[in-house]
């Protein structure tokens, strides 16, 4: 084949390899409670964990403690699958429930440790004396992160922990609630570089309301249609965030026509990482970002 045979046909194939990378561009990798499989979840060392396999967003949740102050946990309280109490002695099932963050200080919070118990369910994961961090202290430690490595952008996909009923028993009303952890992200990072998400429709409502700057995510586990969940809420959120289970390649591609992001949780095995992708997602929540740098 001669030259210009050669450069006629890289001429063709070229713009058509580029069409192909921006039809597919890669998914927003987002660390589940930073690296759950394989650091203590929502703990600092899982964000940095994280941050150090690739991983641009970091997945977290939120609570408020009872110093009012924005605290970093999955639960309102110190589970028993990875709680260690002040003495020593696991956190058992029957004790956790009265083991309430809302009604606890900061200080009481730091002497309990999260890190140090063996979970069969992630055999992976490092164990360390670590304790729950609040918002903020995240915030710091991914700054001096970042410091070091200058290059780096992170992004933040922030849970908000509401429960409709738990009202002045495990945390504050919607509105203060909401408020709080807007008021902790406006003092450290900038907000376009955060969403906020949430099961509990209510906030999401409030916030498309009174923060319209901010991007959200309806978090979705329910077996209603899209169309039933997108009228509940009453808005179109930025992003429509189900468990992976309940997707499709037809439902991906009708939330990209209404316009809306699609980030599907947790998903840890690759060959349904690899399937989520060619079917289009924006994104994937992971505990496992080792395990999503293959894609």
């Amino acid at each position: 084949m001669n030259t210009l045979r050669i450069s006629l046909l890289l001429s063709l194939i070229f713009p058509l390899m580029l069409s192909c990378d921006s039809n597919n561009p890669k998914p927003d990798i987002q660390g589940h409670r930073g690296a759950r499989g394989l650091m203590p979840e929502n703990t600092i060392p899982s964000f940095i964990t994280a941050l150090e396999y690739g991983v641009n967003t970091l997945e977290l949740d939120v609570v408020i403690n009872g110093d009012g102050n924005v605290l970093v946990s999955h639960e309102p309280f110190f589970s028993a699958h990875i709680s260690t109490a002040p003495d020593g002695s696991e956190v058992s099932e029957e004790l956790e429930a009265s083991l309430n963050i809302f009604r606890m200080s900061q200080t009481e919070i730091k002497r309990f440790d999260v890190g140090m118990r063996k979970l069969s369910s992630f055999p992976r994961q490092e164990k360390m004396k670590v304790s729950k961090p609040l918002l903020s202290e995240v915030f710091e430690a991914v700054k001096e992160y970042q410091i070091k490595h200058p290059s780096r952008t992170v992004a933040y996909n922030i849970e908000i922990k509401s429960v409709e009923g738990q009202e002045g028993l495990t945390q504050p009303d919607v509105k203060v609630f909401s408020d709080a952890v807007v008021s902790v992200i406006r003092k450290h990072v900038q907000i376009k570089n955060v969403n906020l998400q949430s099961f509990d429709f209510r906030v999401l409502r409030y916030l498309h309301e009174k923060y319209p700057e901010i991007r959200l995510a309806a978090l979705v586990e329910n077996g209603k249609s899209i169309e039933e969940n997108l009228t509940d809420l009453g808005f179109l959120p930025e992003i429509y965030s189900p468990e992976y289970i309940l997707l499709d390649q037809d439902s991906v591609k009708m939330l990209h026509e209404k316009g809306l992001q699609v980030i599907p949780w947790t998903v840890n095995n690759v060959s349904d990482m690899k399937k989520l992708t060619s079917w289009g997602v924006d994104g994937i929540i992971t505990d496992y970002p080792d395990s999503a740098k293959s894609l």
